[in-house]
């Protein structure tokens, strides 16, 4: 295995925020000593969310808050990819219901259309993103004029989103609210869709970037979507089980505990006559279940068995296994690296 840390080769880092940088109001432990260190390196730190629900300018006095200063400029959140989305399709100054936070408001705003909140104002477009406020009378007021031919935009997708509670509905819950009651899908702009990405890229000009995420369904995605690295860290929302379960489509590059596995060497597995090599720890099938080979007495023994079980699992050595039986077979994380 090199010694190269794992940053070494890639002139930017893209995080994702919520259960990457931070769970709710509580920062992820080692994002702000990381984040410190990139950037001591020369590495371009940016933060690329599906929440729609803050403004750029709030999420970063956010992360200054957390001891990780940053740029309004260096924020790139779902609701400019909504803009994106609606600059492309619809002249200055059309109606658009915008069914969210004040920050997609006013975003919508920005990008030179009209906000509206009534069926009657006759909105060419519904924008849907996250709201506390939101309420049913809202969702069916987004309803109607979708039947009226709007067309209907979604900042993202996600069922869930993590928070210092546990996990919490997403976007992506009132997103079904809605499906369920019309017959067209939204365009989505969030994560892992194209326009969030495209956004990201095409602002940062990075020649090799590496994007950092907890969601497979999301982050990891978005980053096949326009064919660059990432890192899954296991200190938000998604596991190692589900890790096994993803399809080619939402594989990442790499895995860690959290951001710091960015300053610290790649894991890199070796195909031998034995199965699947990471470090100390081989894996192996054996009928419908596996086995691996190599003491595990520390968190990152842990990842590097579980790095390896992935890339075996992916190559179908036991494609009817449930994930979830596997990792009760590698049983729980170490400590030490919770």
């Amino acid at each position: 295995m090199s010694d190269r840390p794992l940053i070494a080769g890639h002139d930017a880092a893209l995080f994702d925020l919520d259960g990457v940088v931070y769970l709710g109001p509580q920062p992820v432990p080692a994002a702000a000593p990381t984040i410190a260190e990139l950037k001591q390196q020369g590495v371009h730190c940016a933060y690329v969310t599906n929440n729609a629900s803050r403004t750029p300018e709030q999420v970063a006095e956010h992360l200054v808050e957390l001891q990780i200063p940053t740029a309004a400029t260096d924020v790139i959140t779902s609701s400019q990819a909504v803009a994106r989305v609606l600059v492309e399709r619809f002249p200055a100054g059309s109606p658009v219901f915008v069914l969210g936070a004040p920050a997609l408001v006013d975003e919508v705003a920005r990008a030179g259309m009209r906000p509206v909140f009534s069926v009657a104002d006759q909105p060419a477009a519904v924008v849907q993103g996250l709201s506390a406020a939101m309420t049913w009378h809202d969702l069916c007021e987004a309803t109607v004029a979708i039947h009226r031919g709007a067309t209907w935009i979604a900042a993202n997708t996600d069922s869930t989103r993590p928070t210092e509670r546990g996990q919490l509905p997403g976007c992506g819950a009132a997103v079904a609210a809605v499906a369920t009651a019309v017959d067209v899908d939204p365009v989505v702009a969030g994560k892992p869709h194209a326009p969030l990405m495209v956004e990201t890229l095409e602002r940062l000009g990075a020649e090799s970037p590496i994007f950092v995420g907890d969601r497979l369904d999301t982050d990891i995605a978005g980053a096949v979507t326009v064919g660059i690295d990432s890192l899954l860290v296991l200190s938000g929302a998604h596991s190692v089980a589900d890790l096994l379960a993803a399809g080619p489509d939402r594989r990442p590059t790499h895995l860690g505990a959290d951001v710091s596995a960015l300053l610290k060497p790649a894991r890199e597995v070796e195909i031998t006559d034995a199965g699947v090599r990471c470090g100390g720890q081989t894996v192996q099938a054996r009928g419908n279940s596996y086995e691996w080979q190599g003491r595990i007495t520390s968190g990152e023994d842990w990842l590097d068995a579980a790095w390896a079980l992935a890339n075996l699992h992916w190559r179908a050595a036991s494609a009817g296994t449930d994930p979830y039986v596997i990792m009760e077979q590698l049983g729980p994380r170490p400590e030490e690296d919770r």
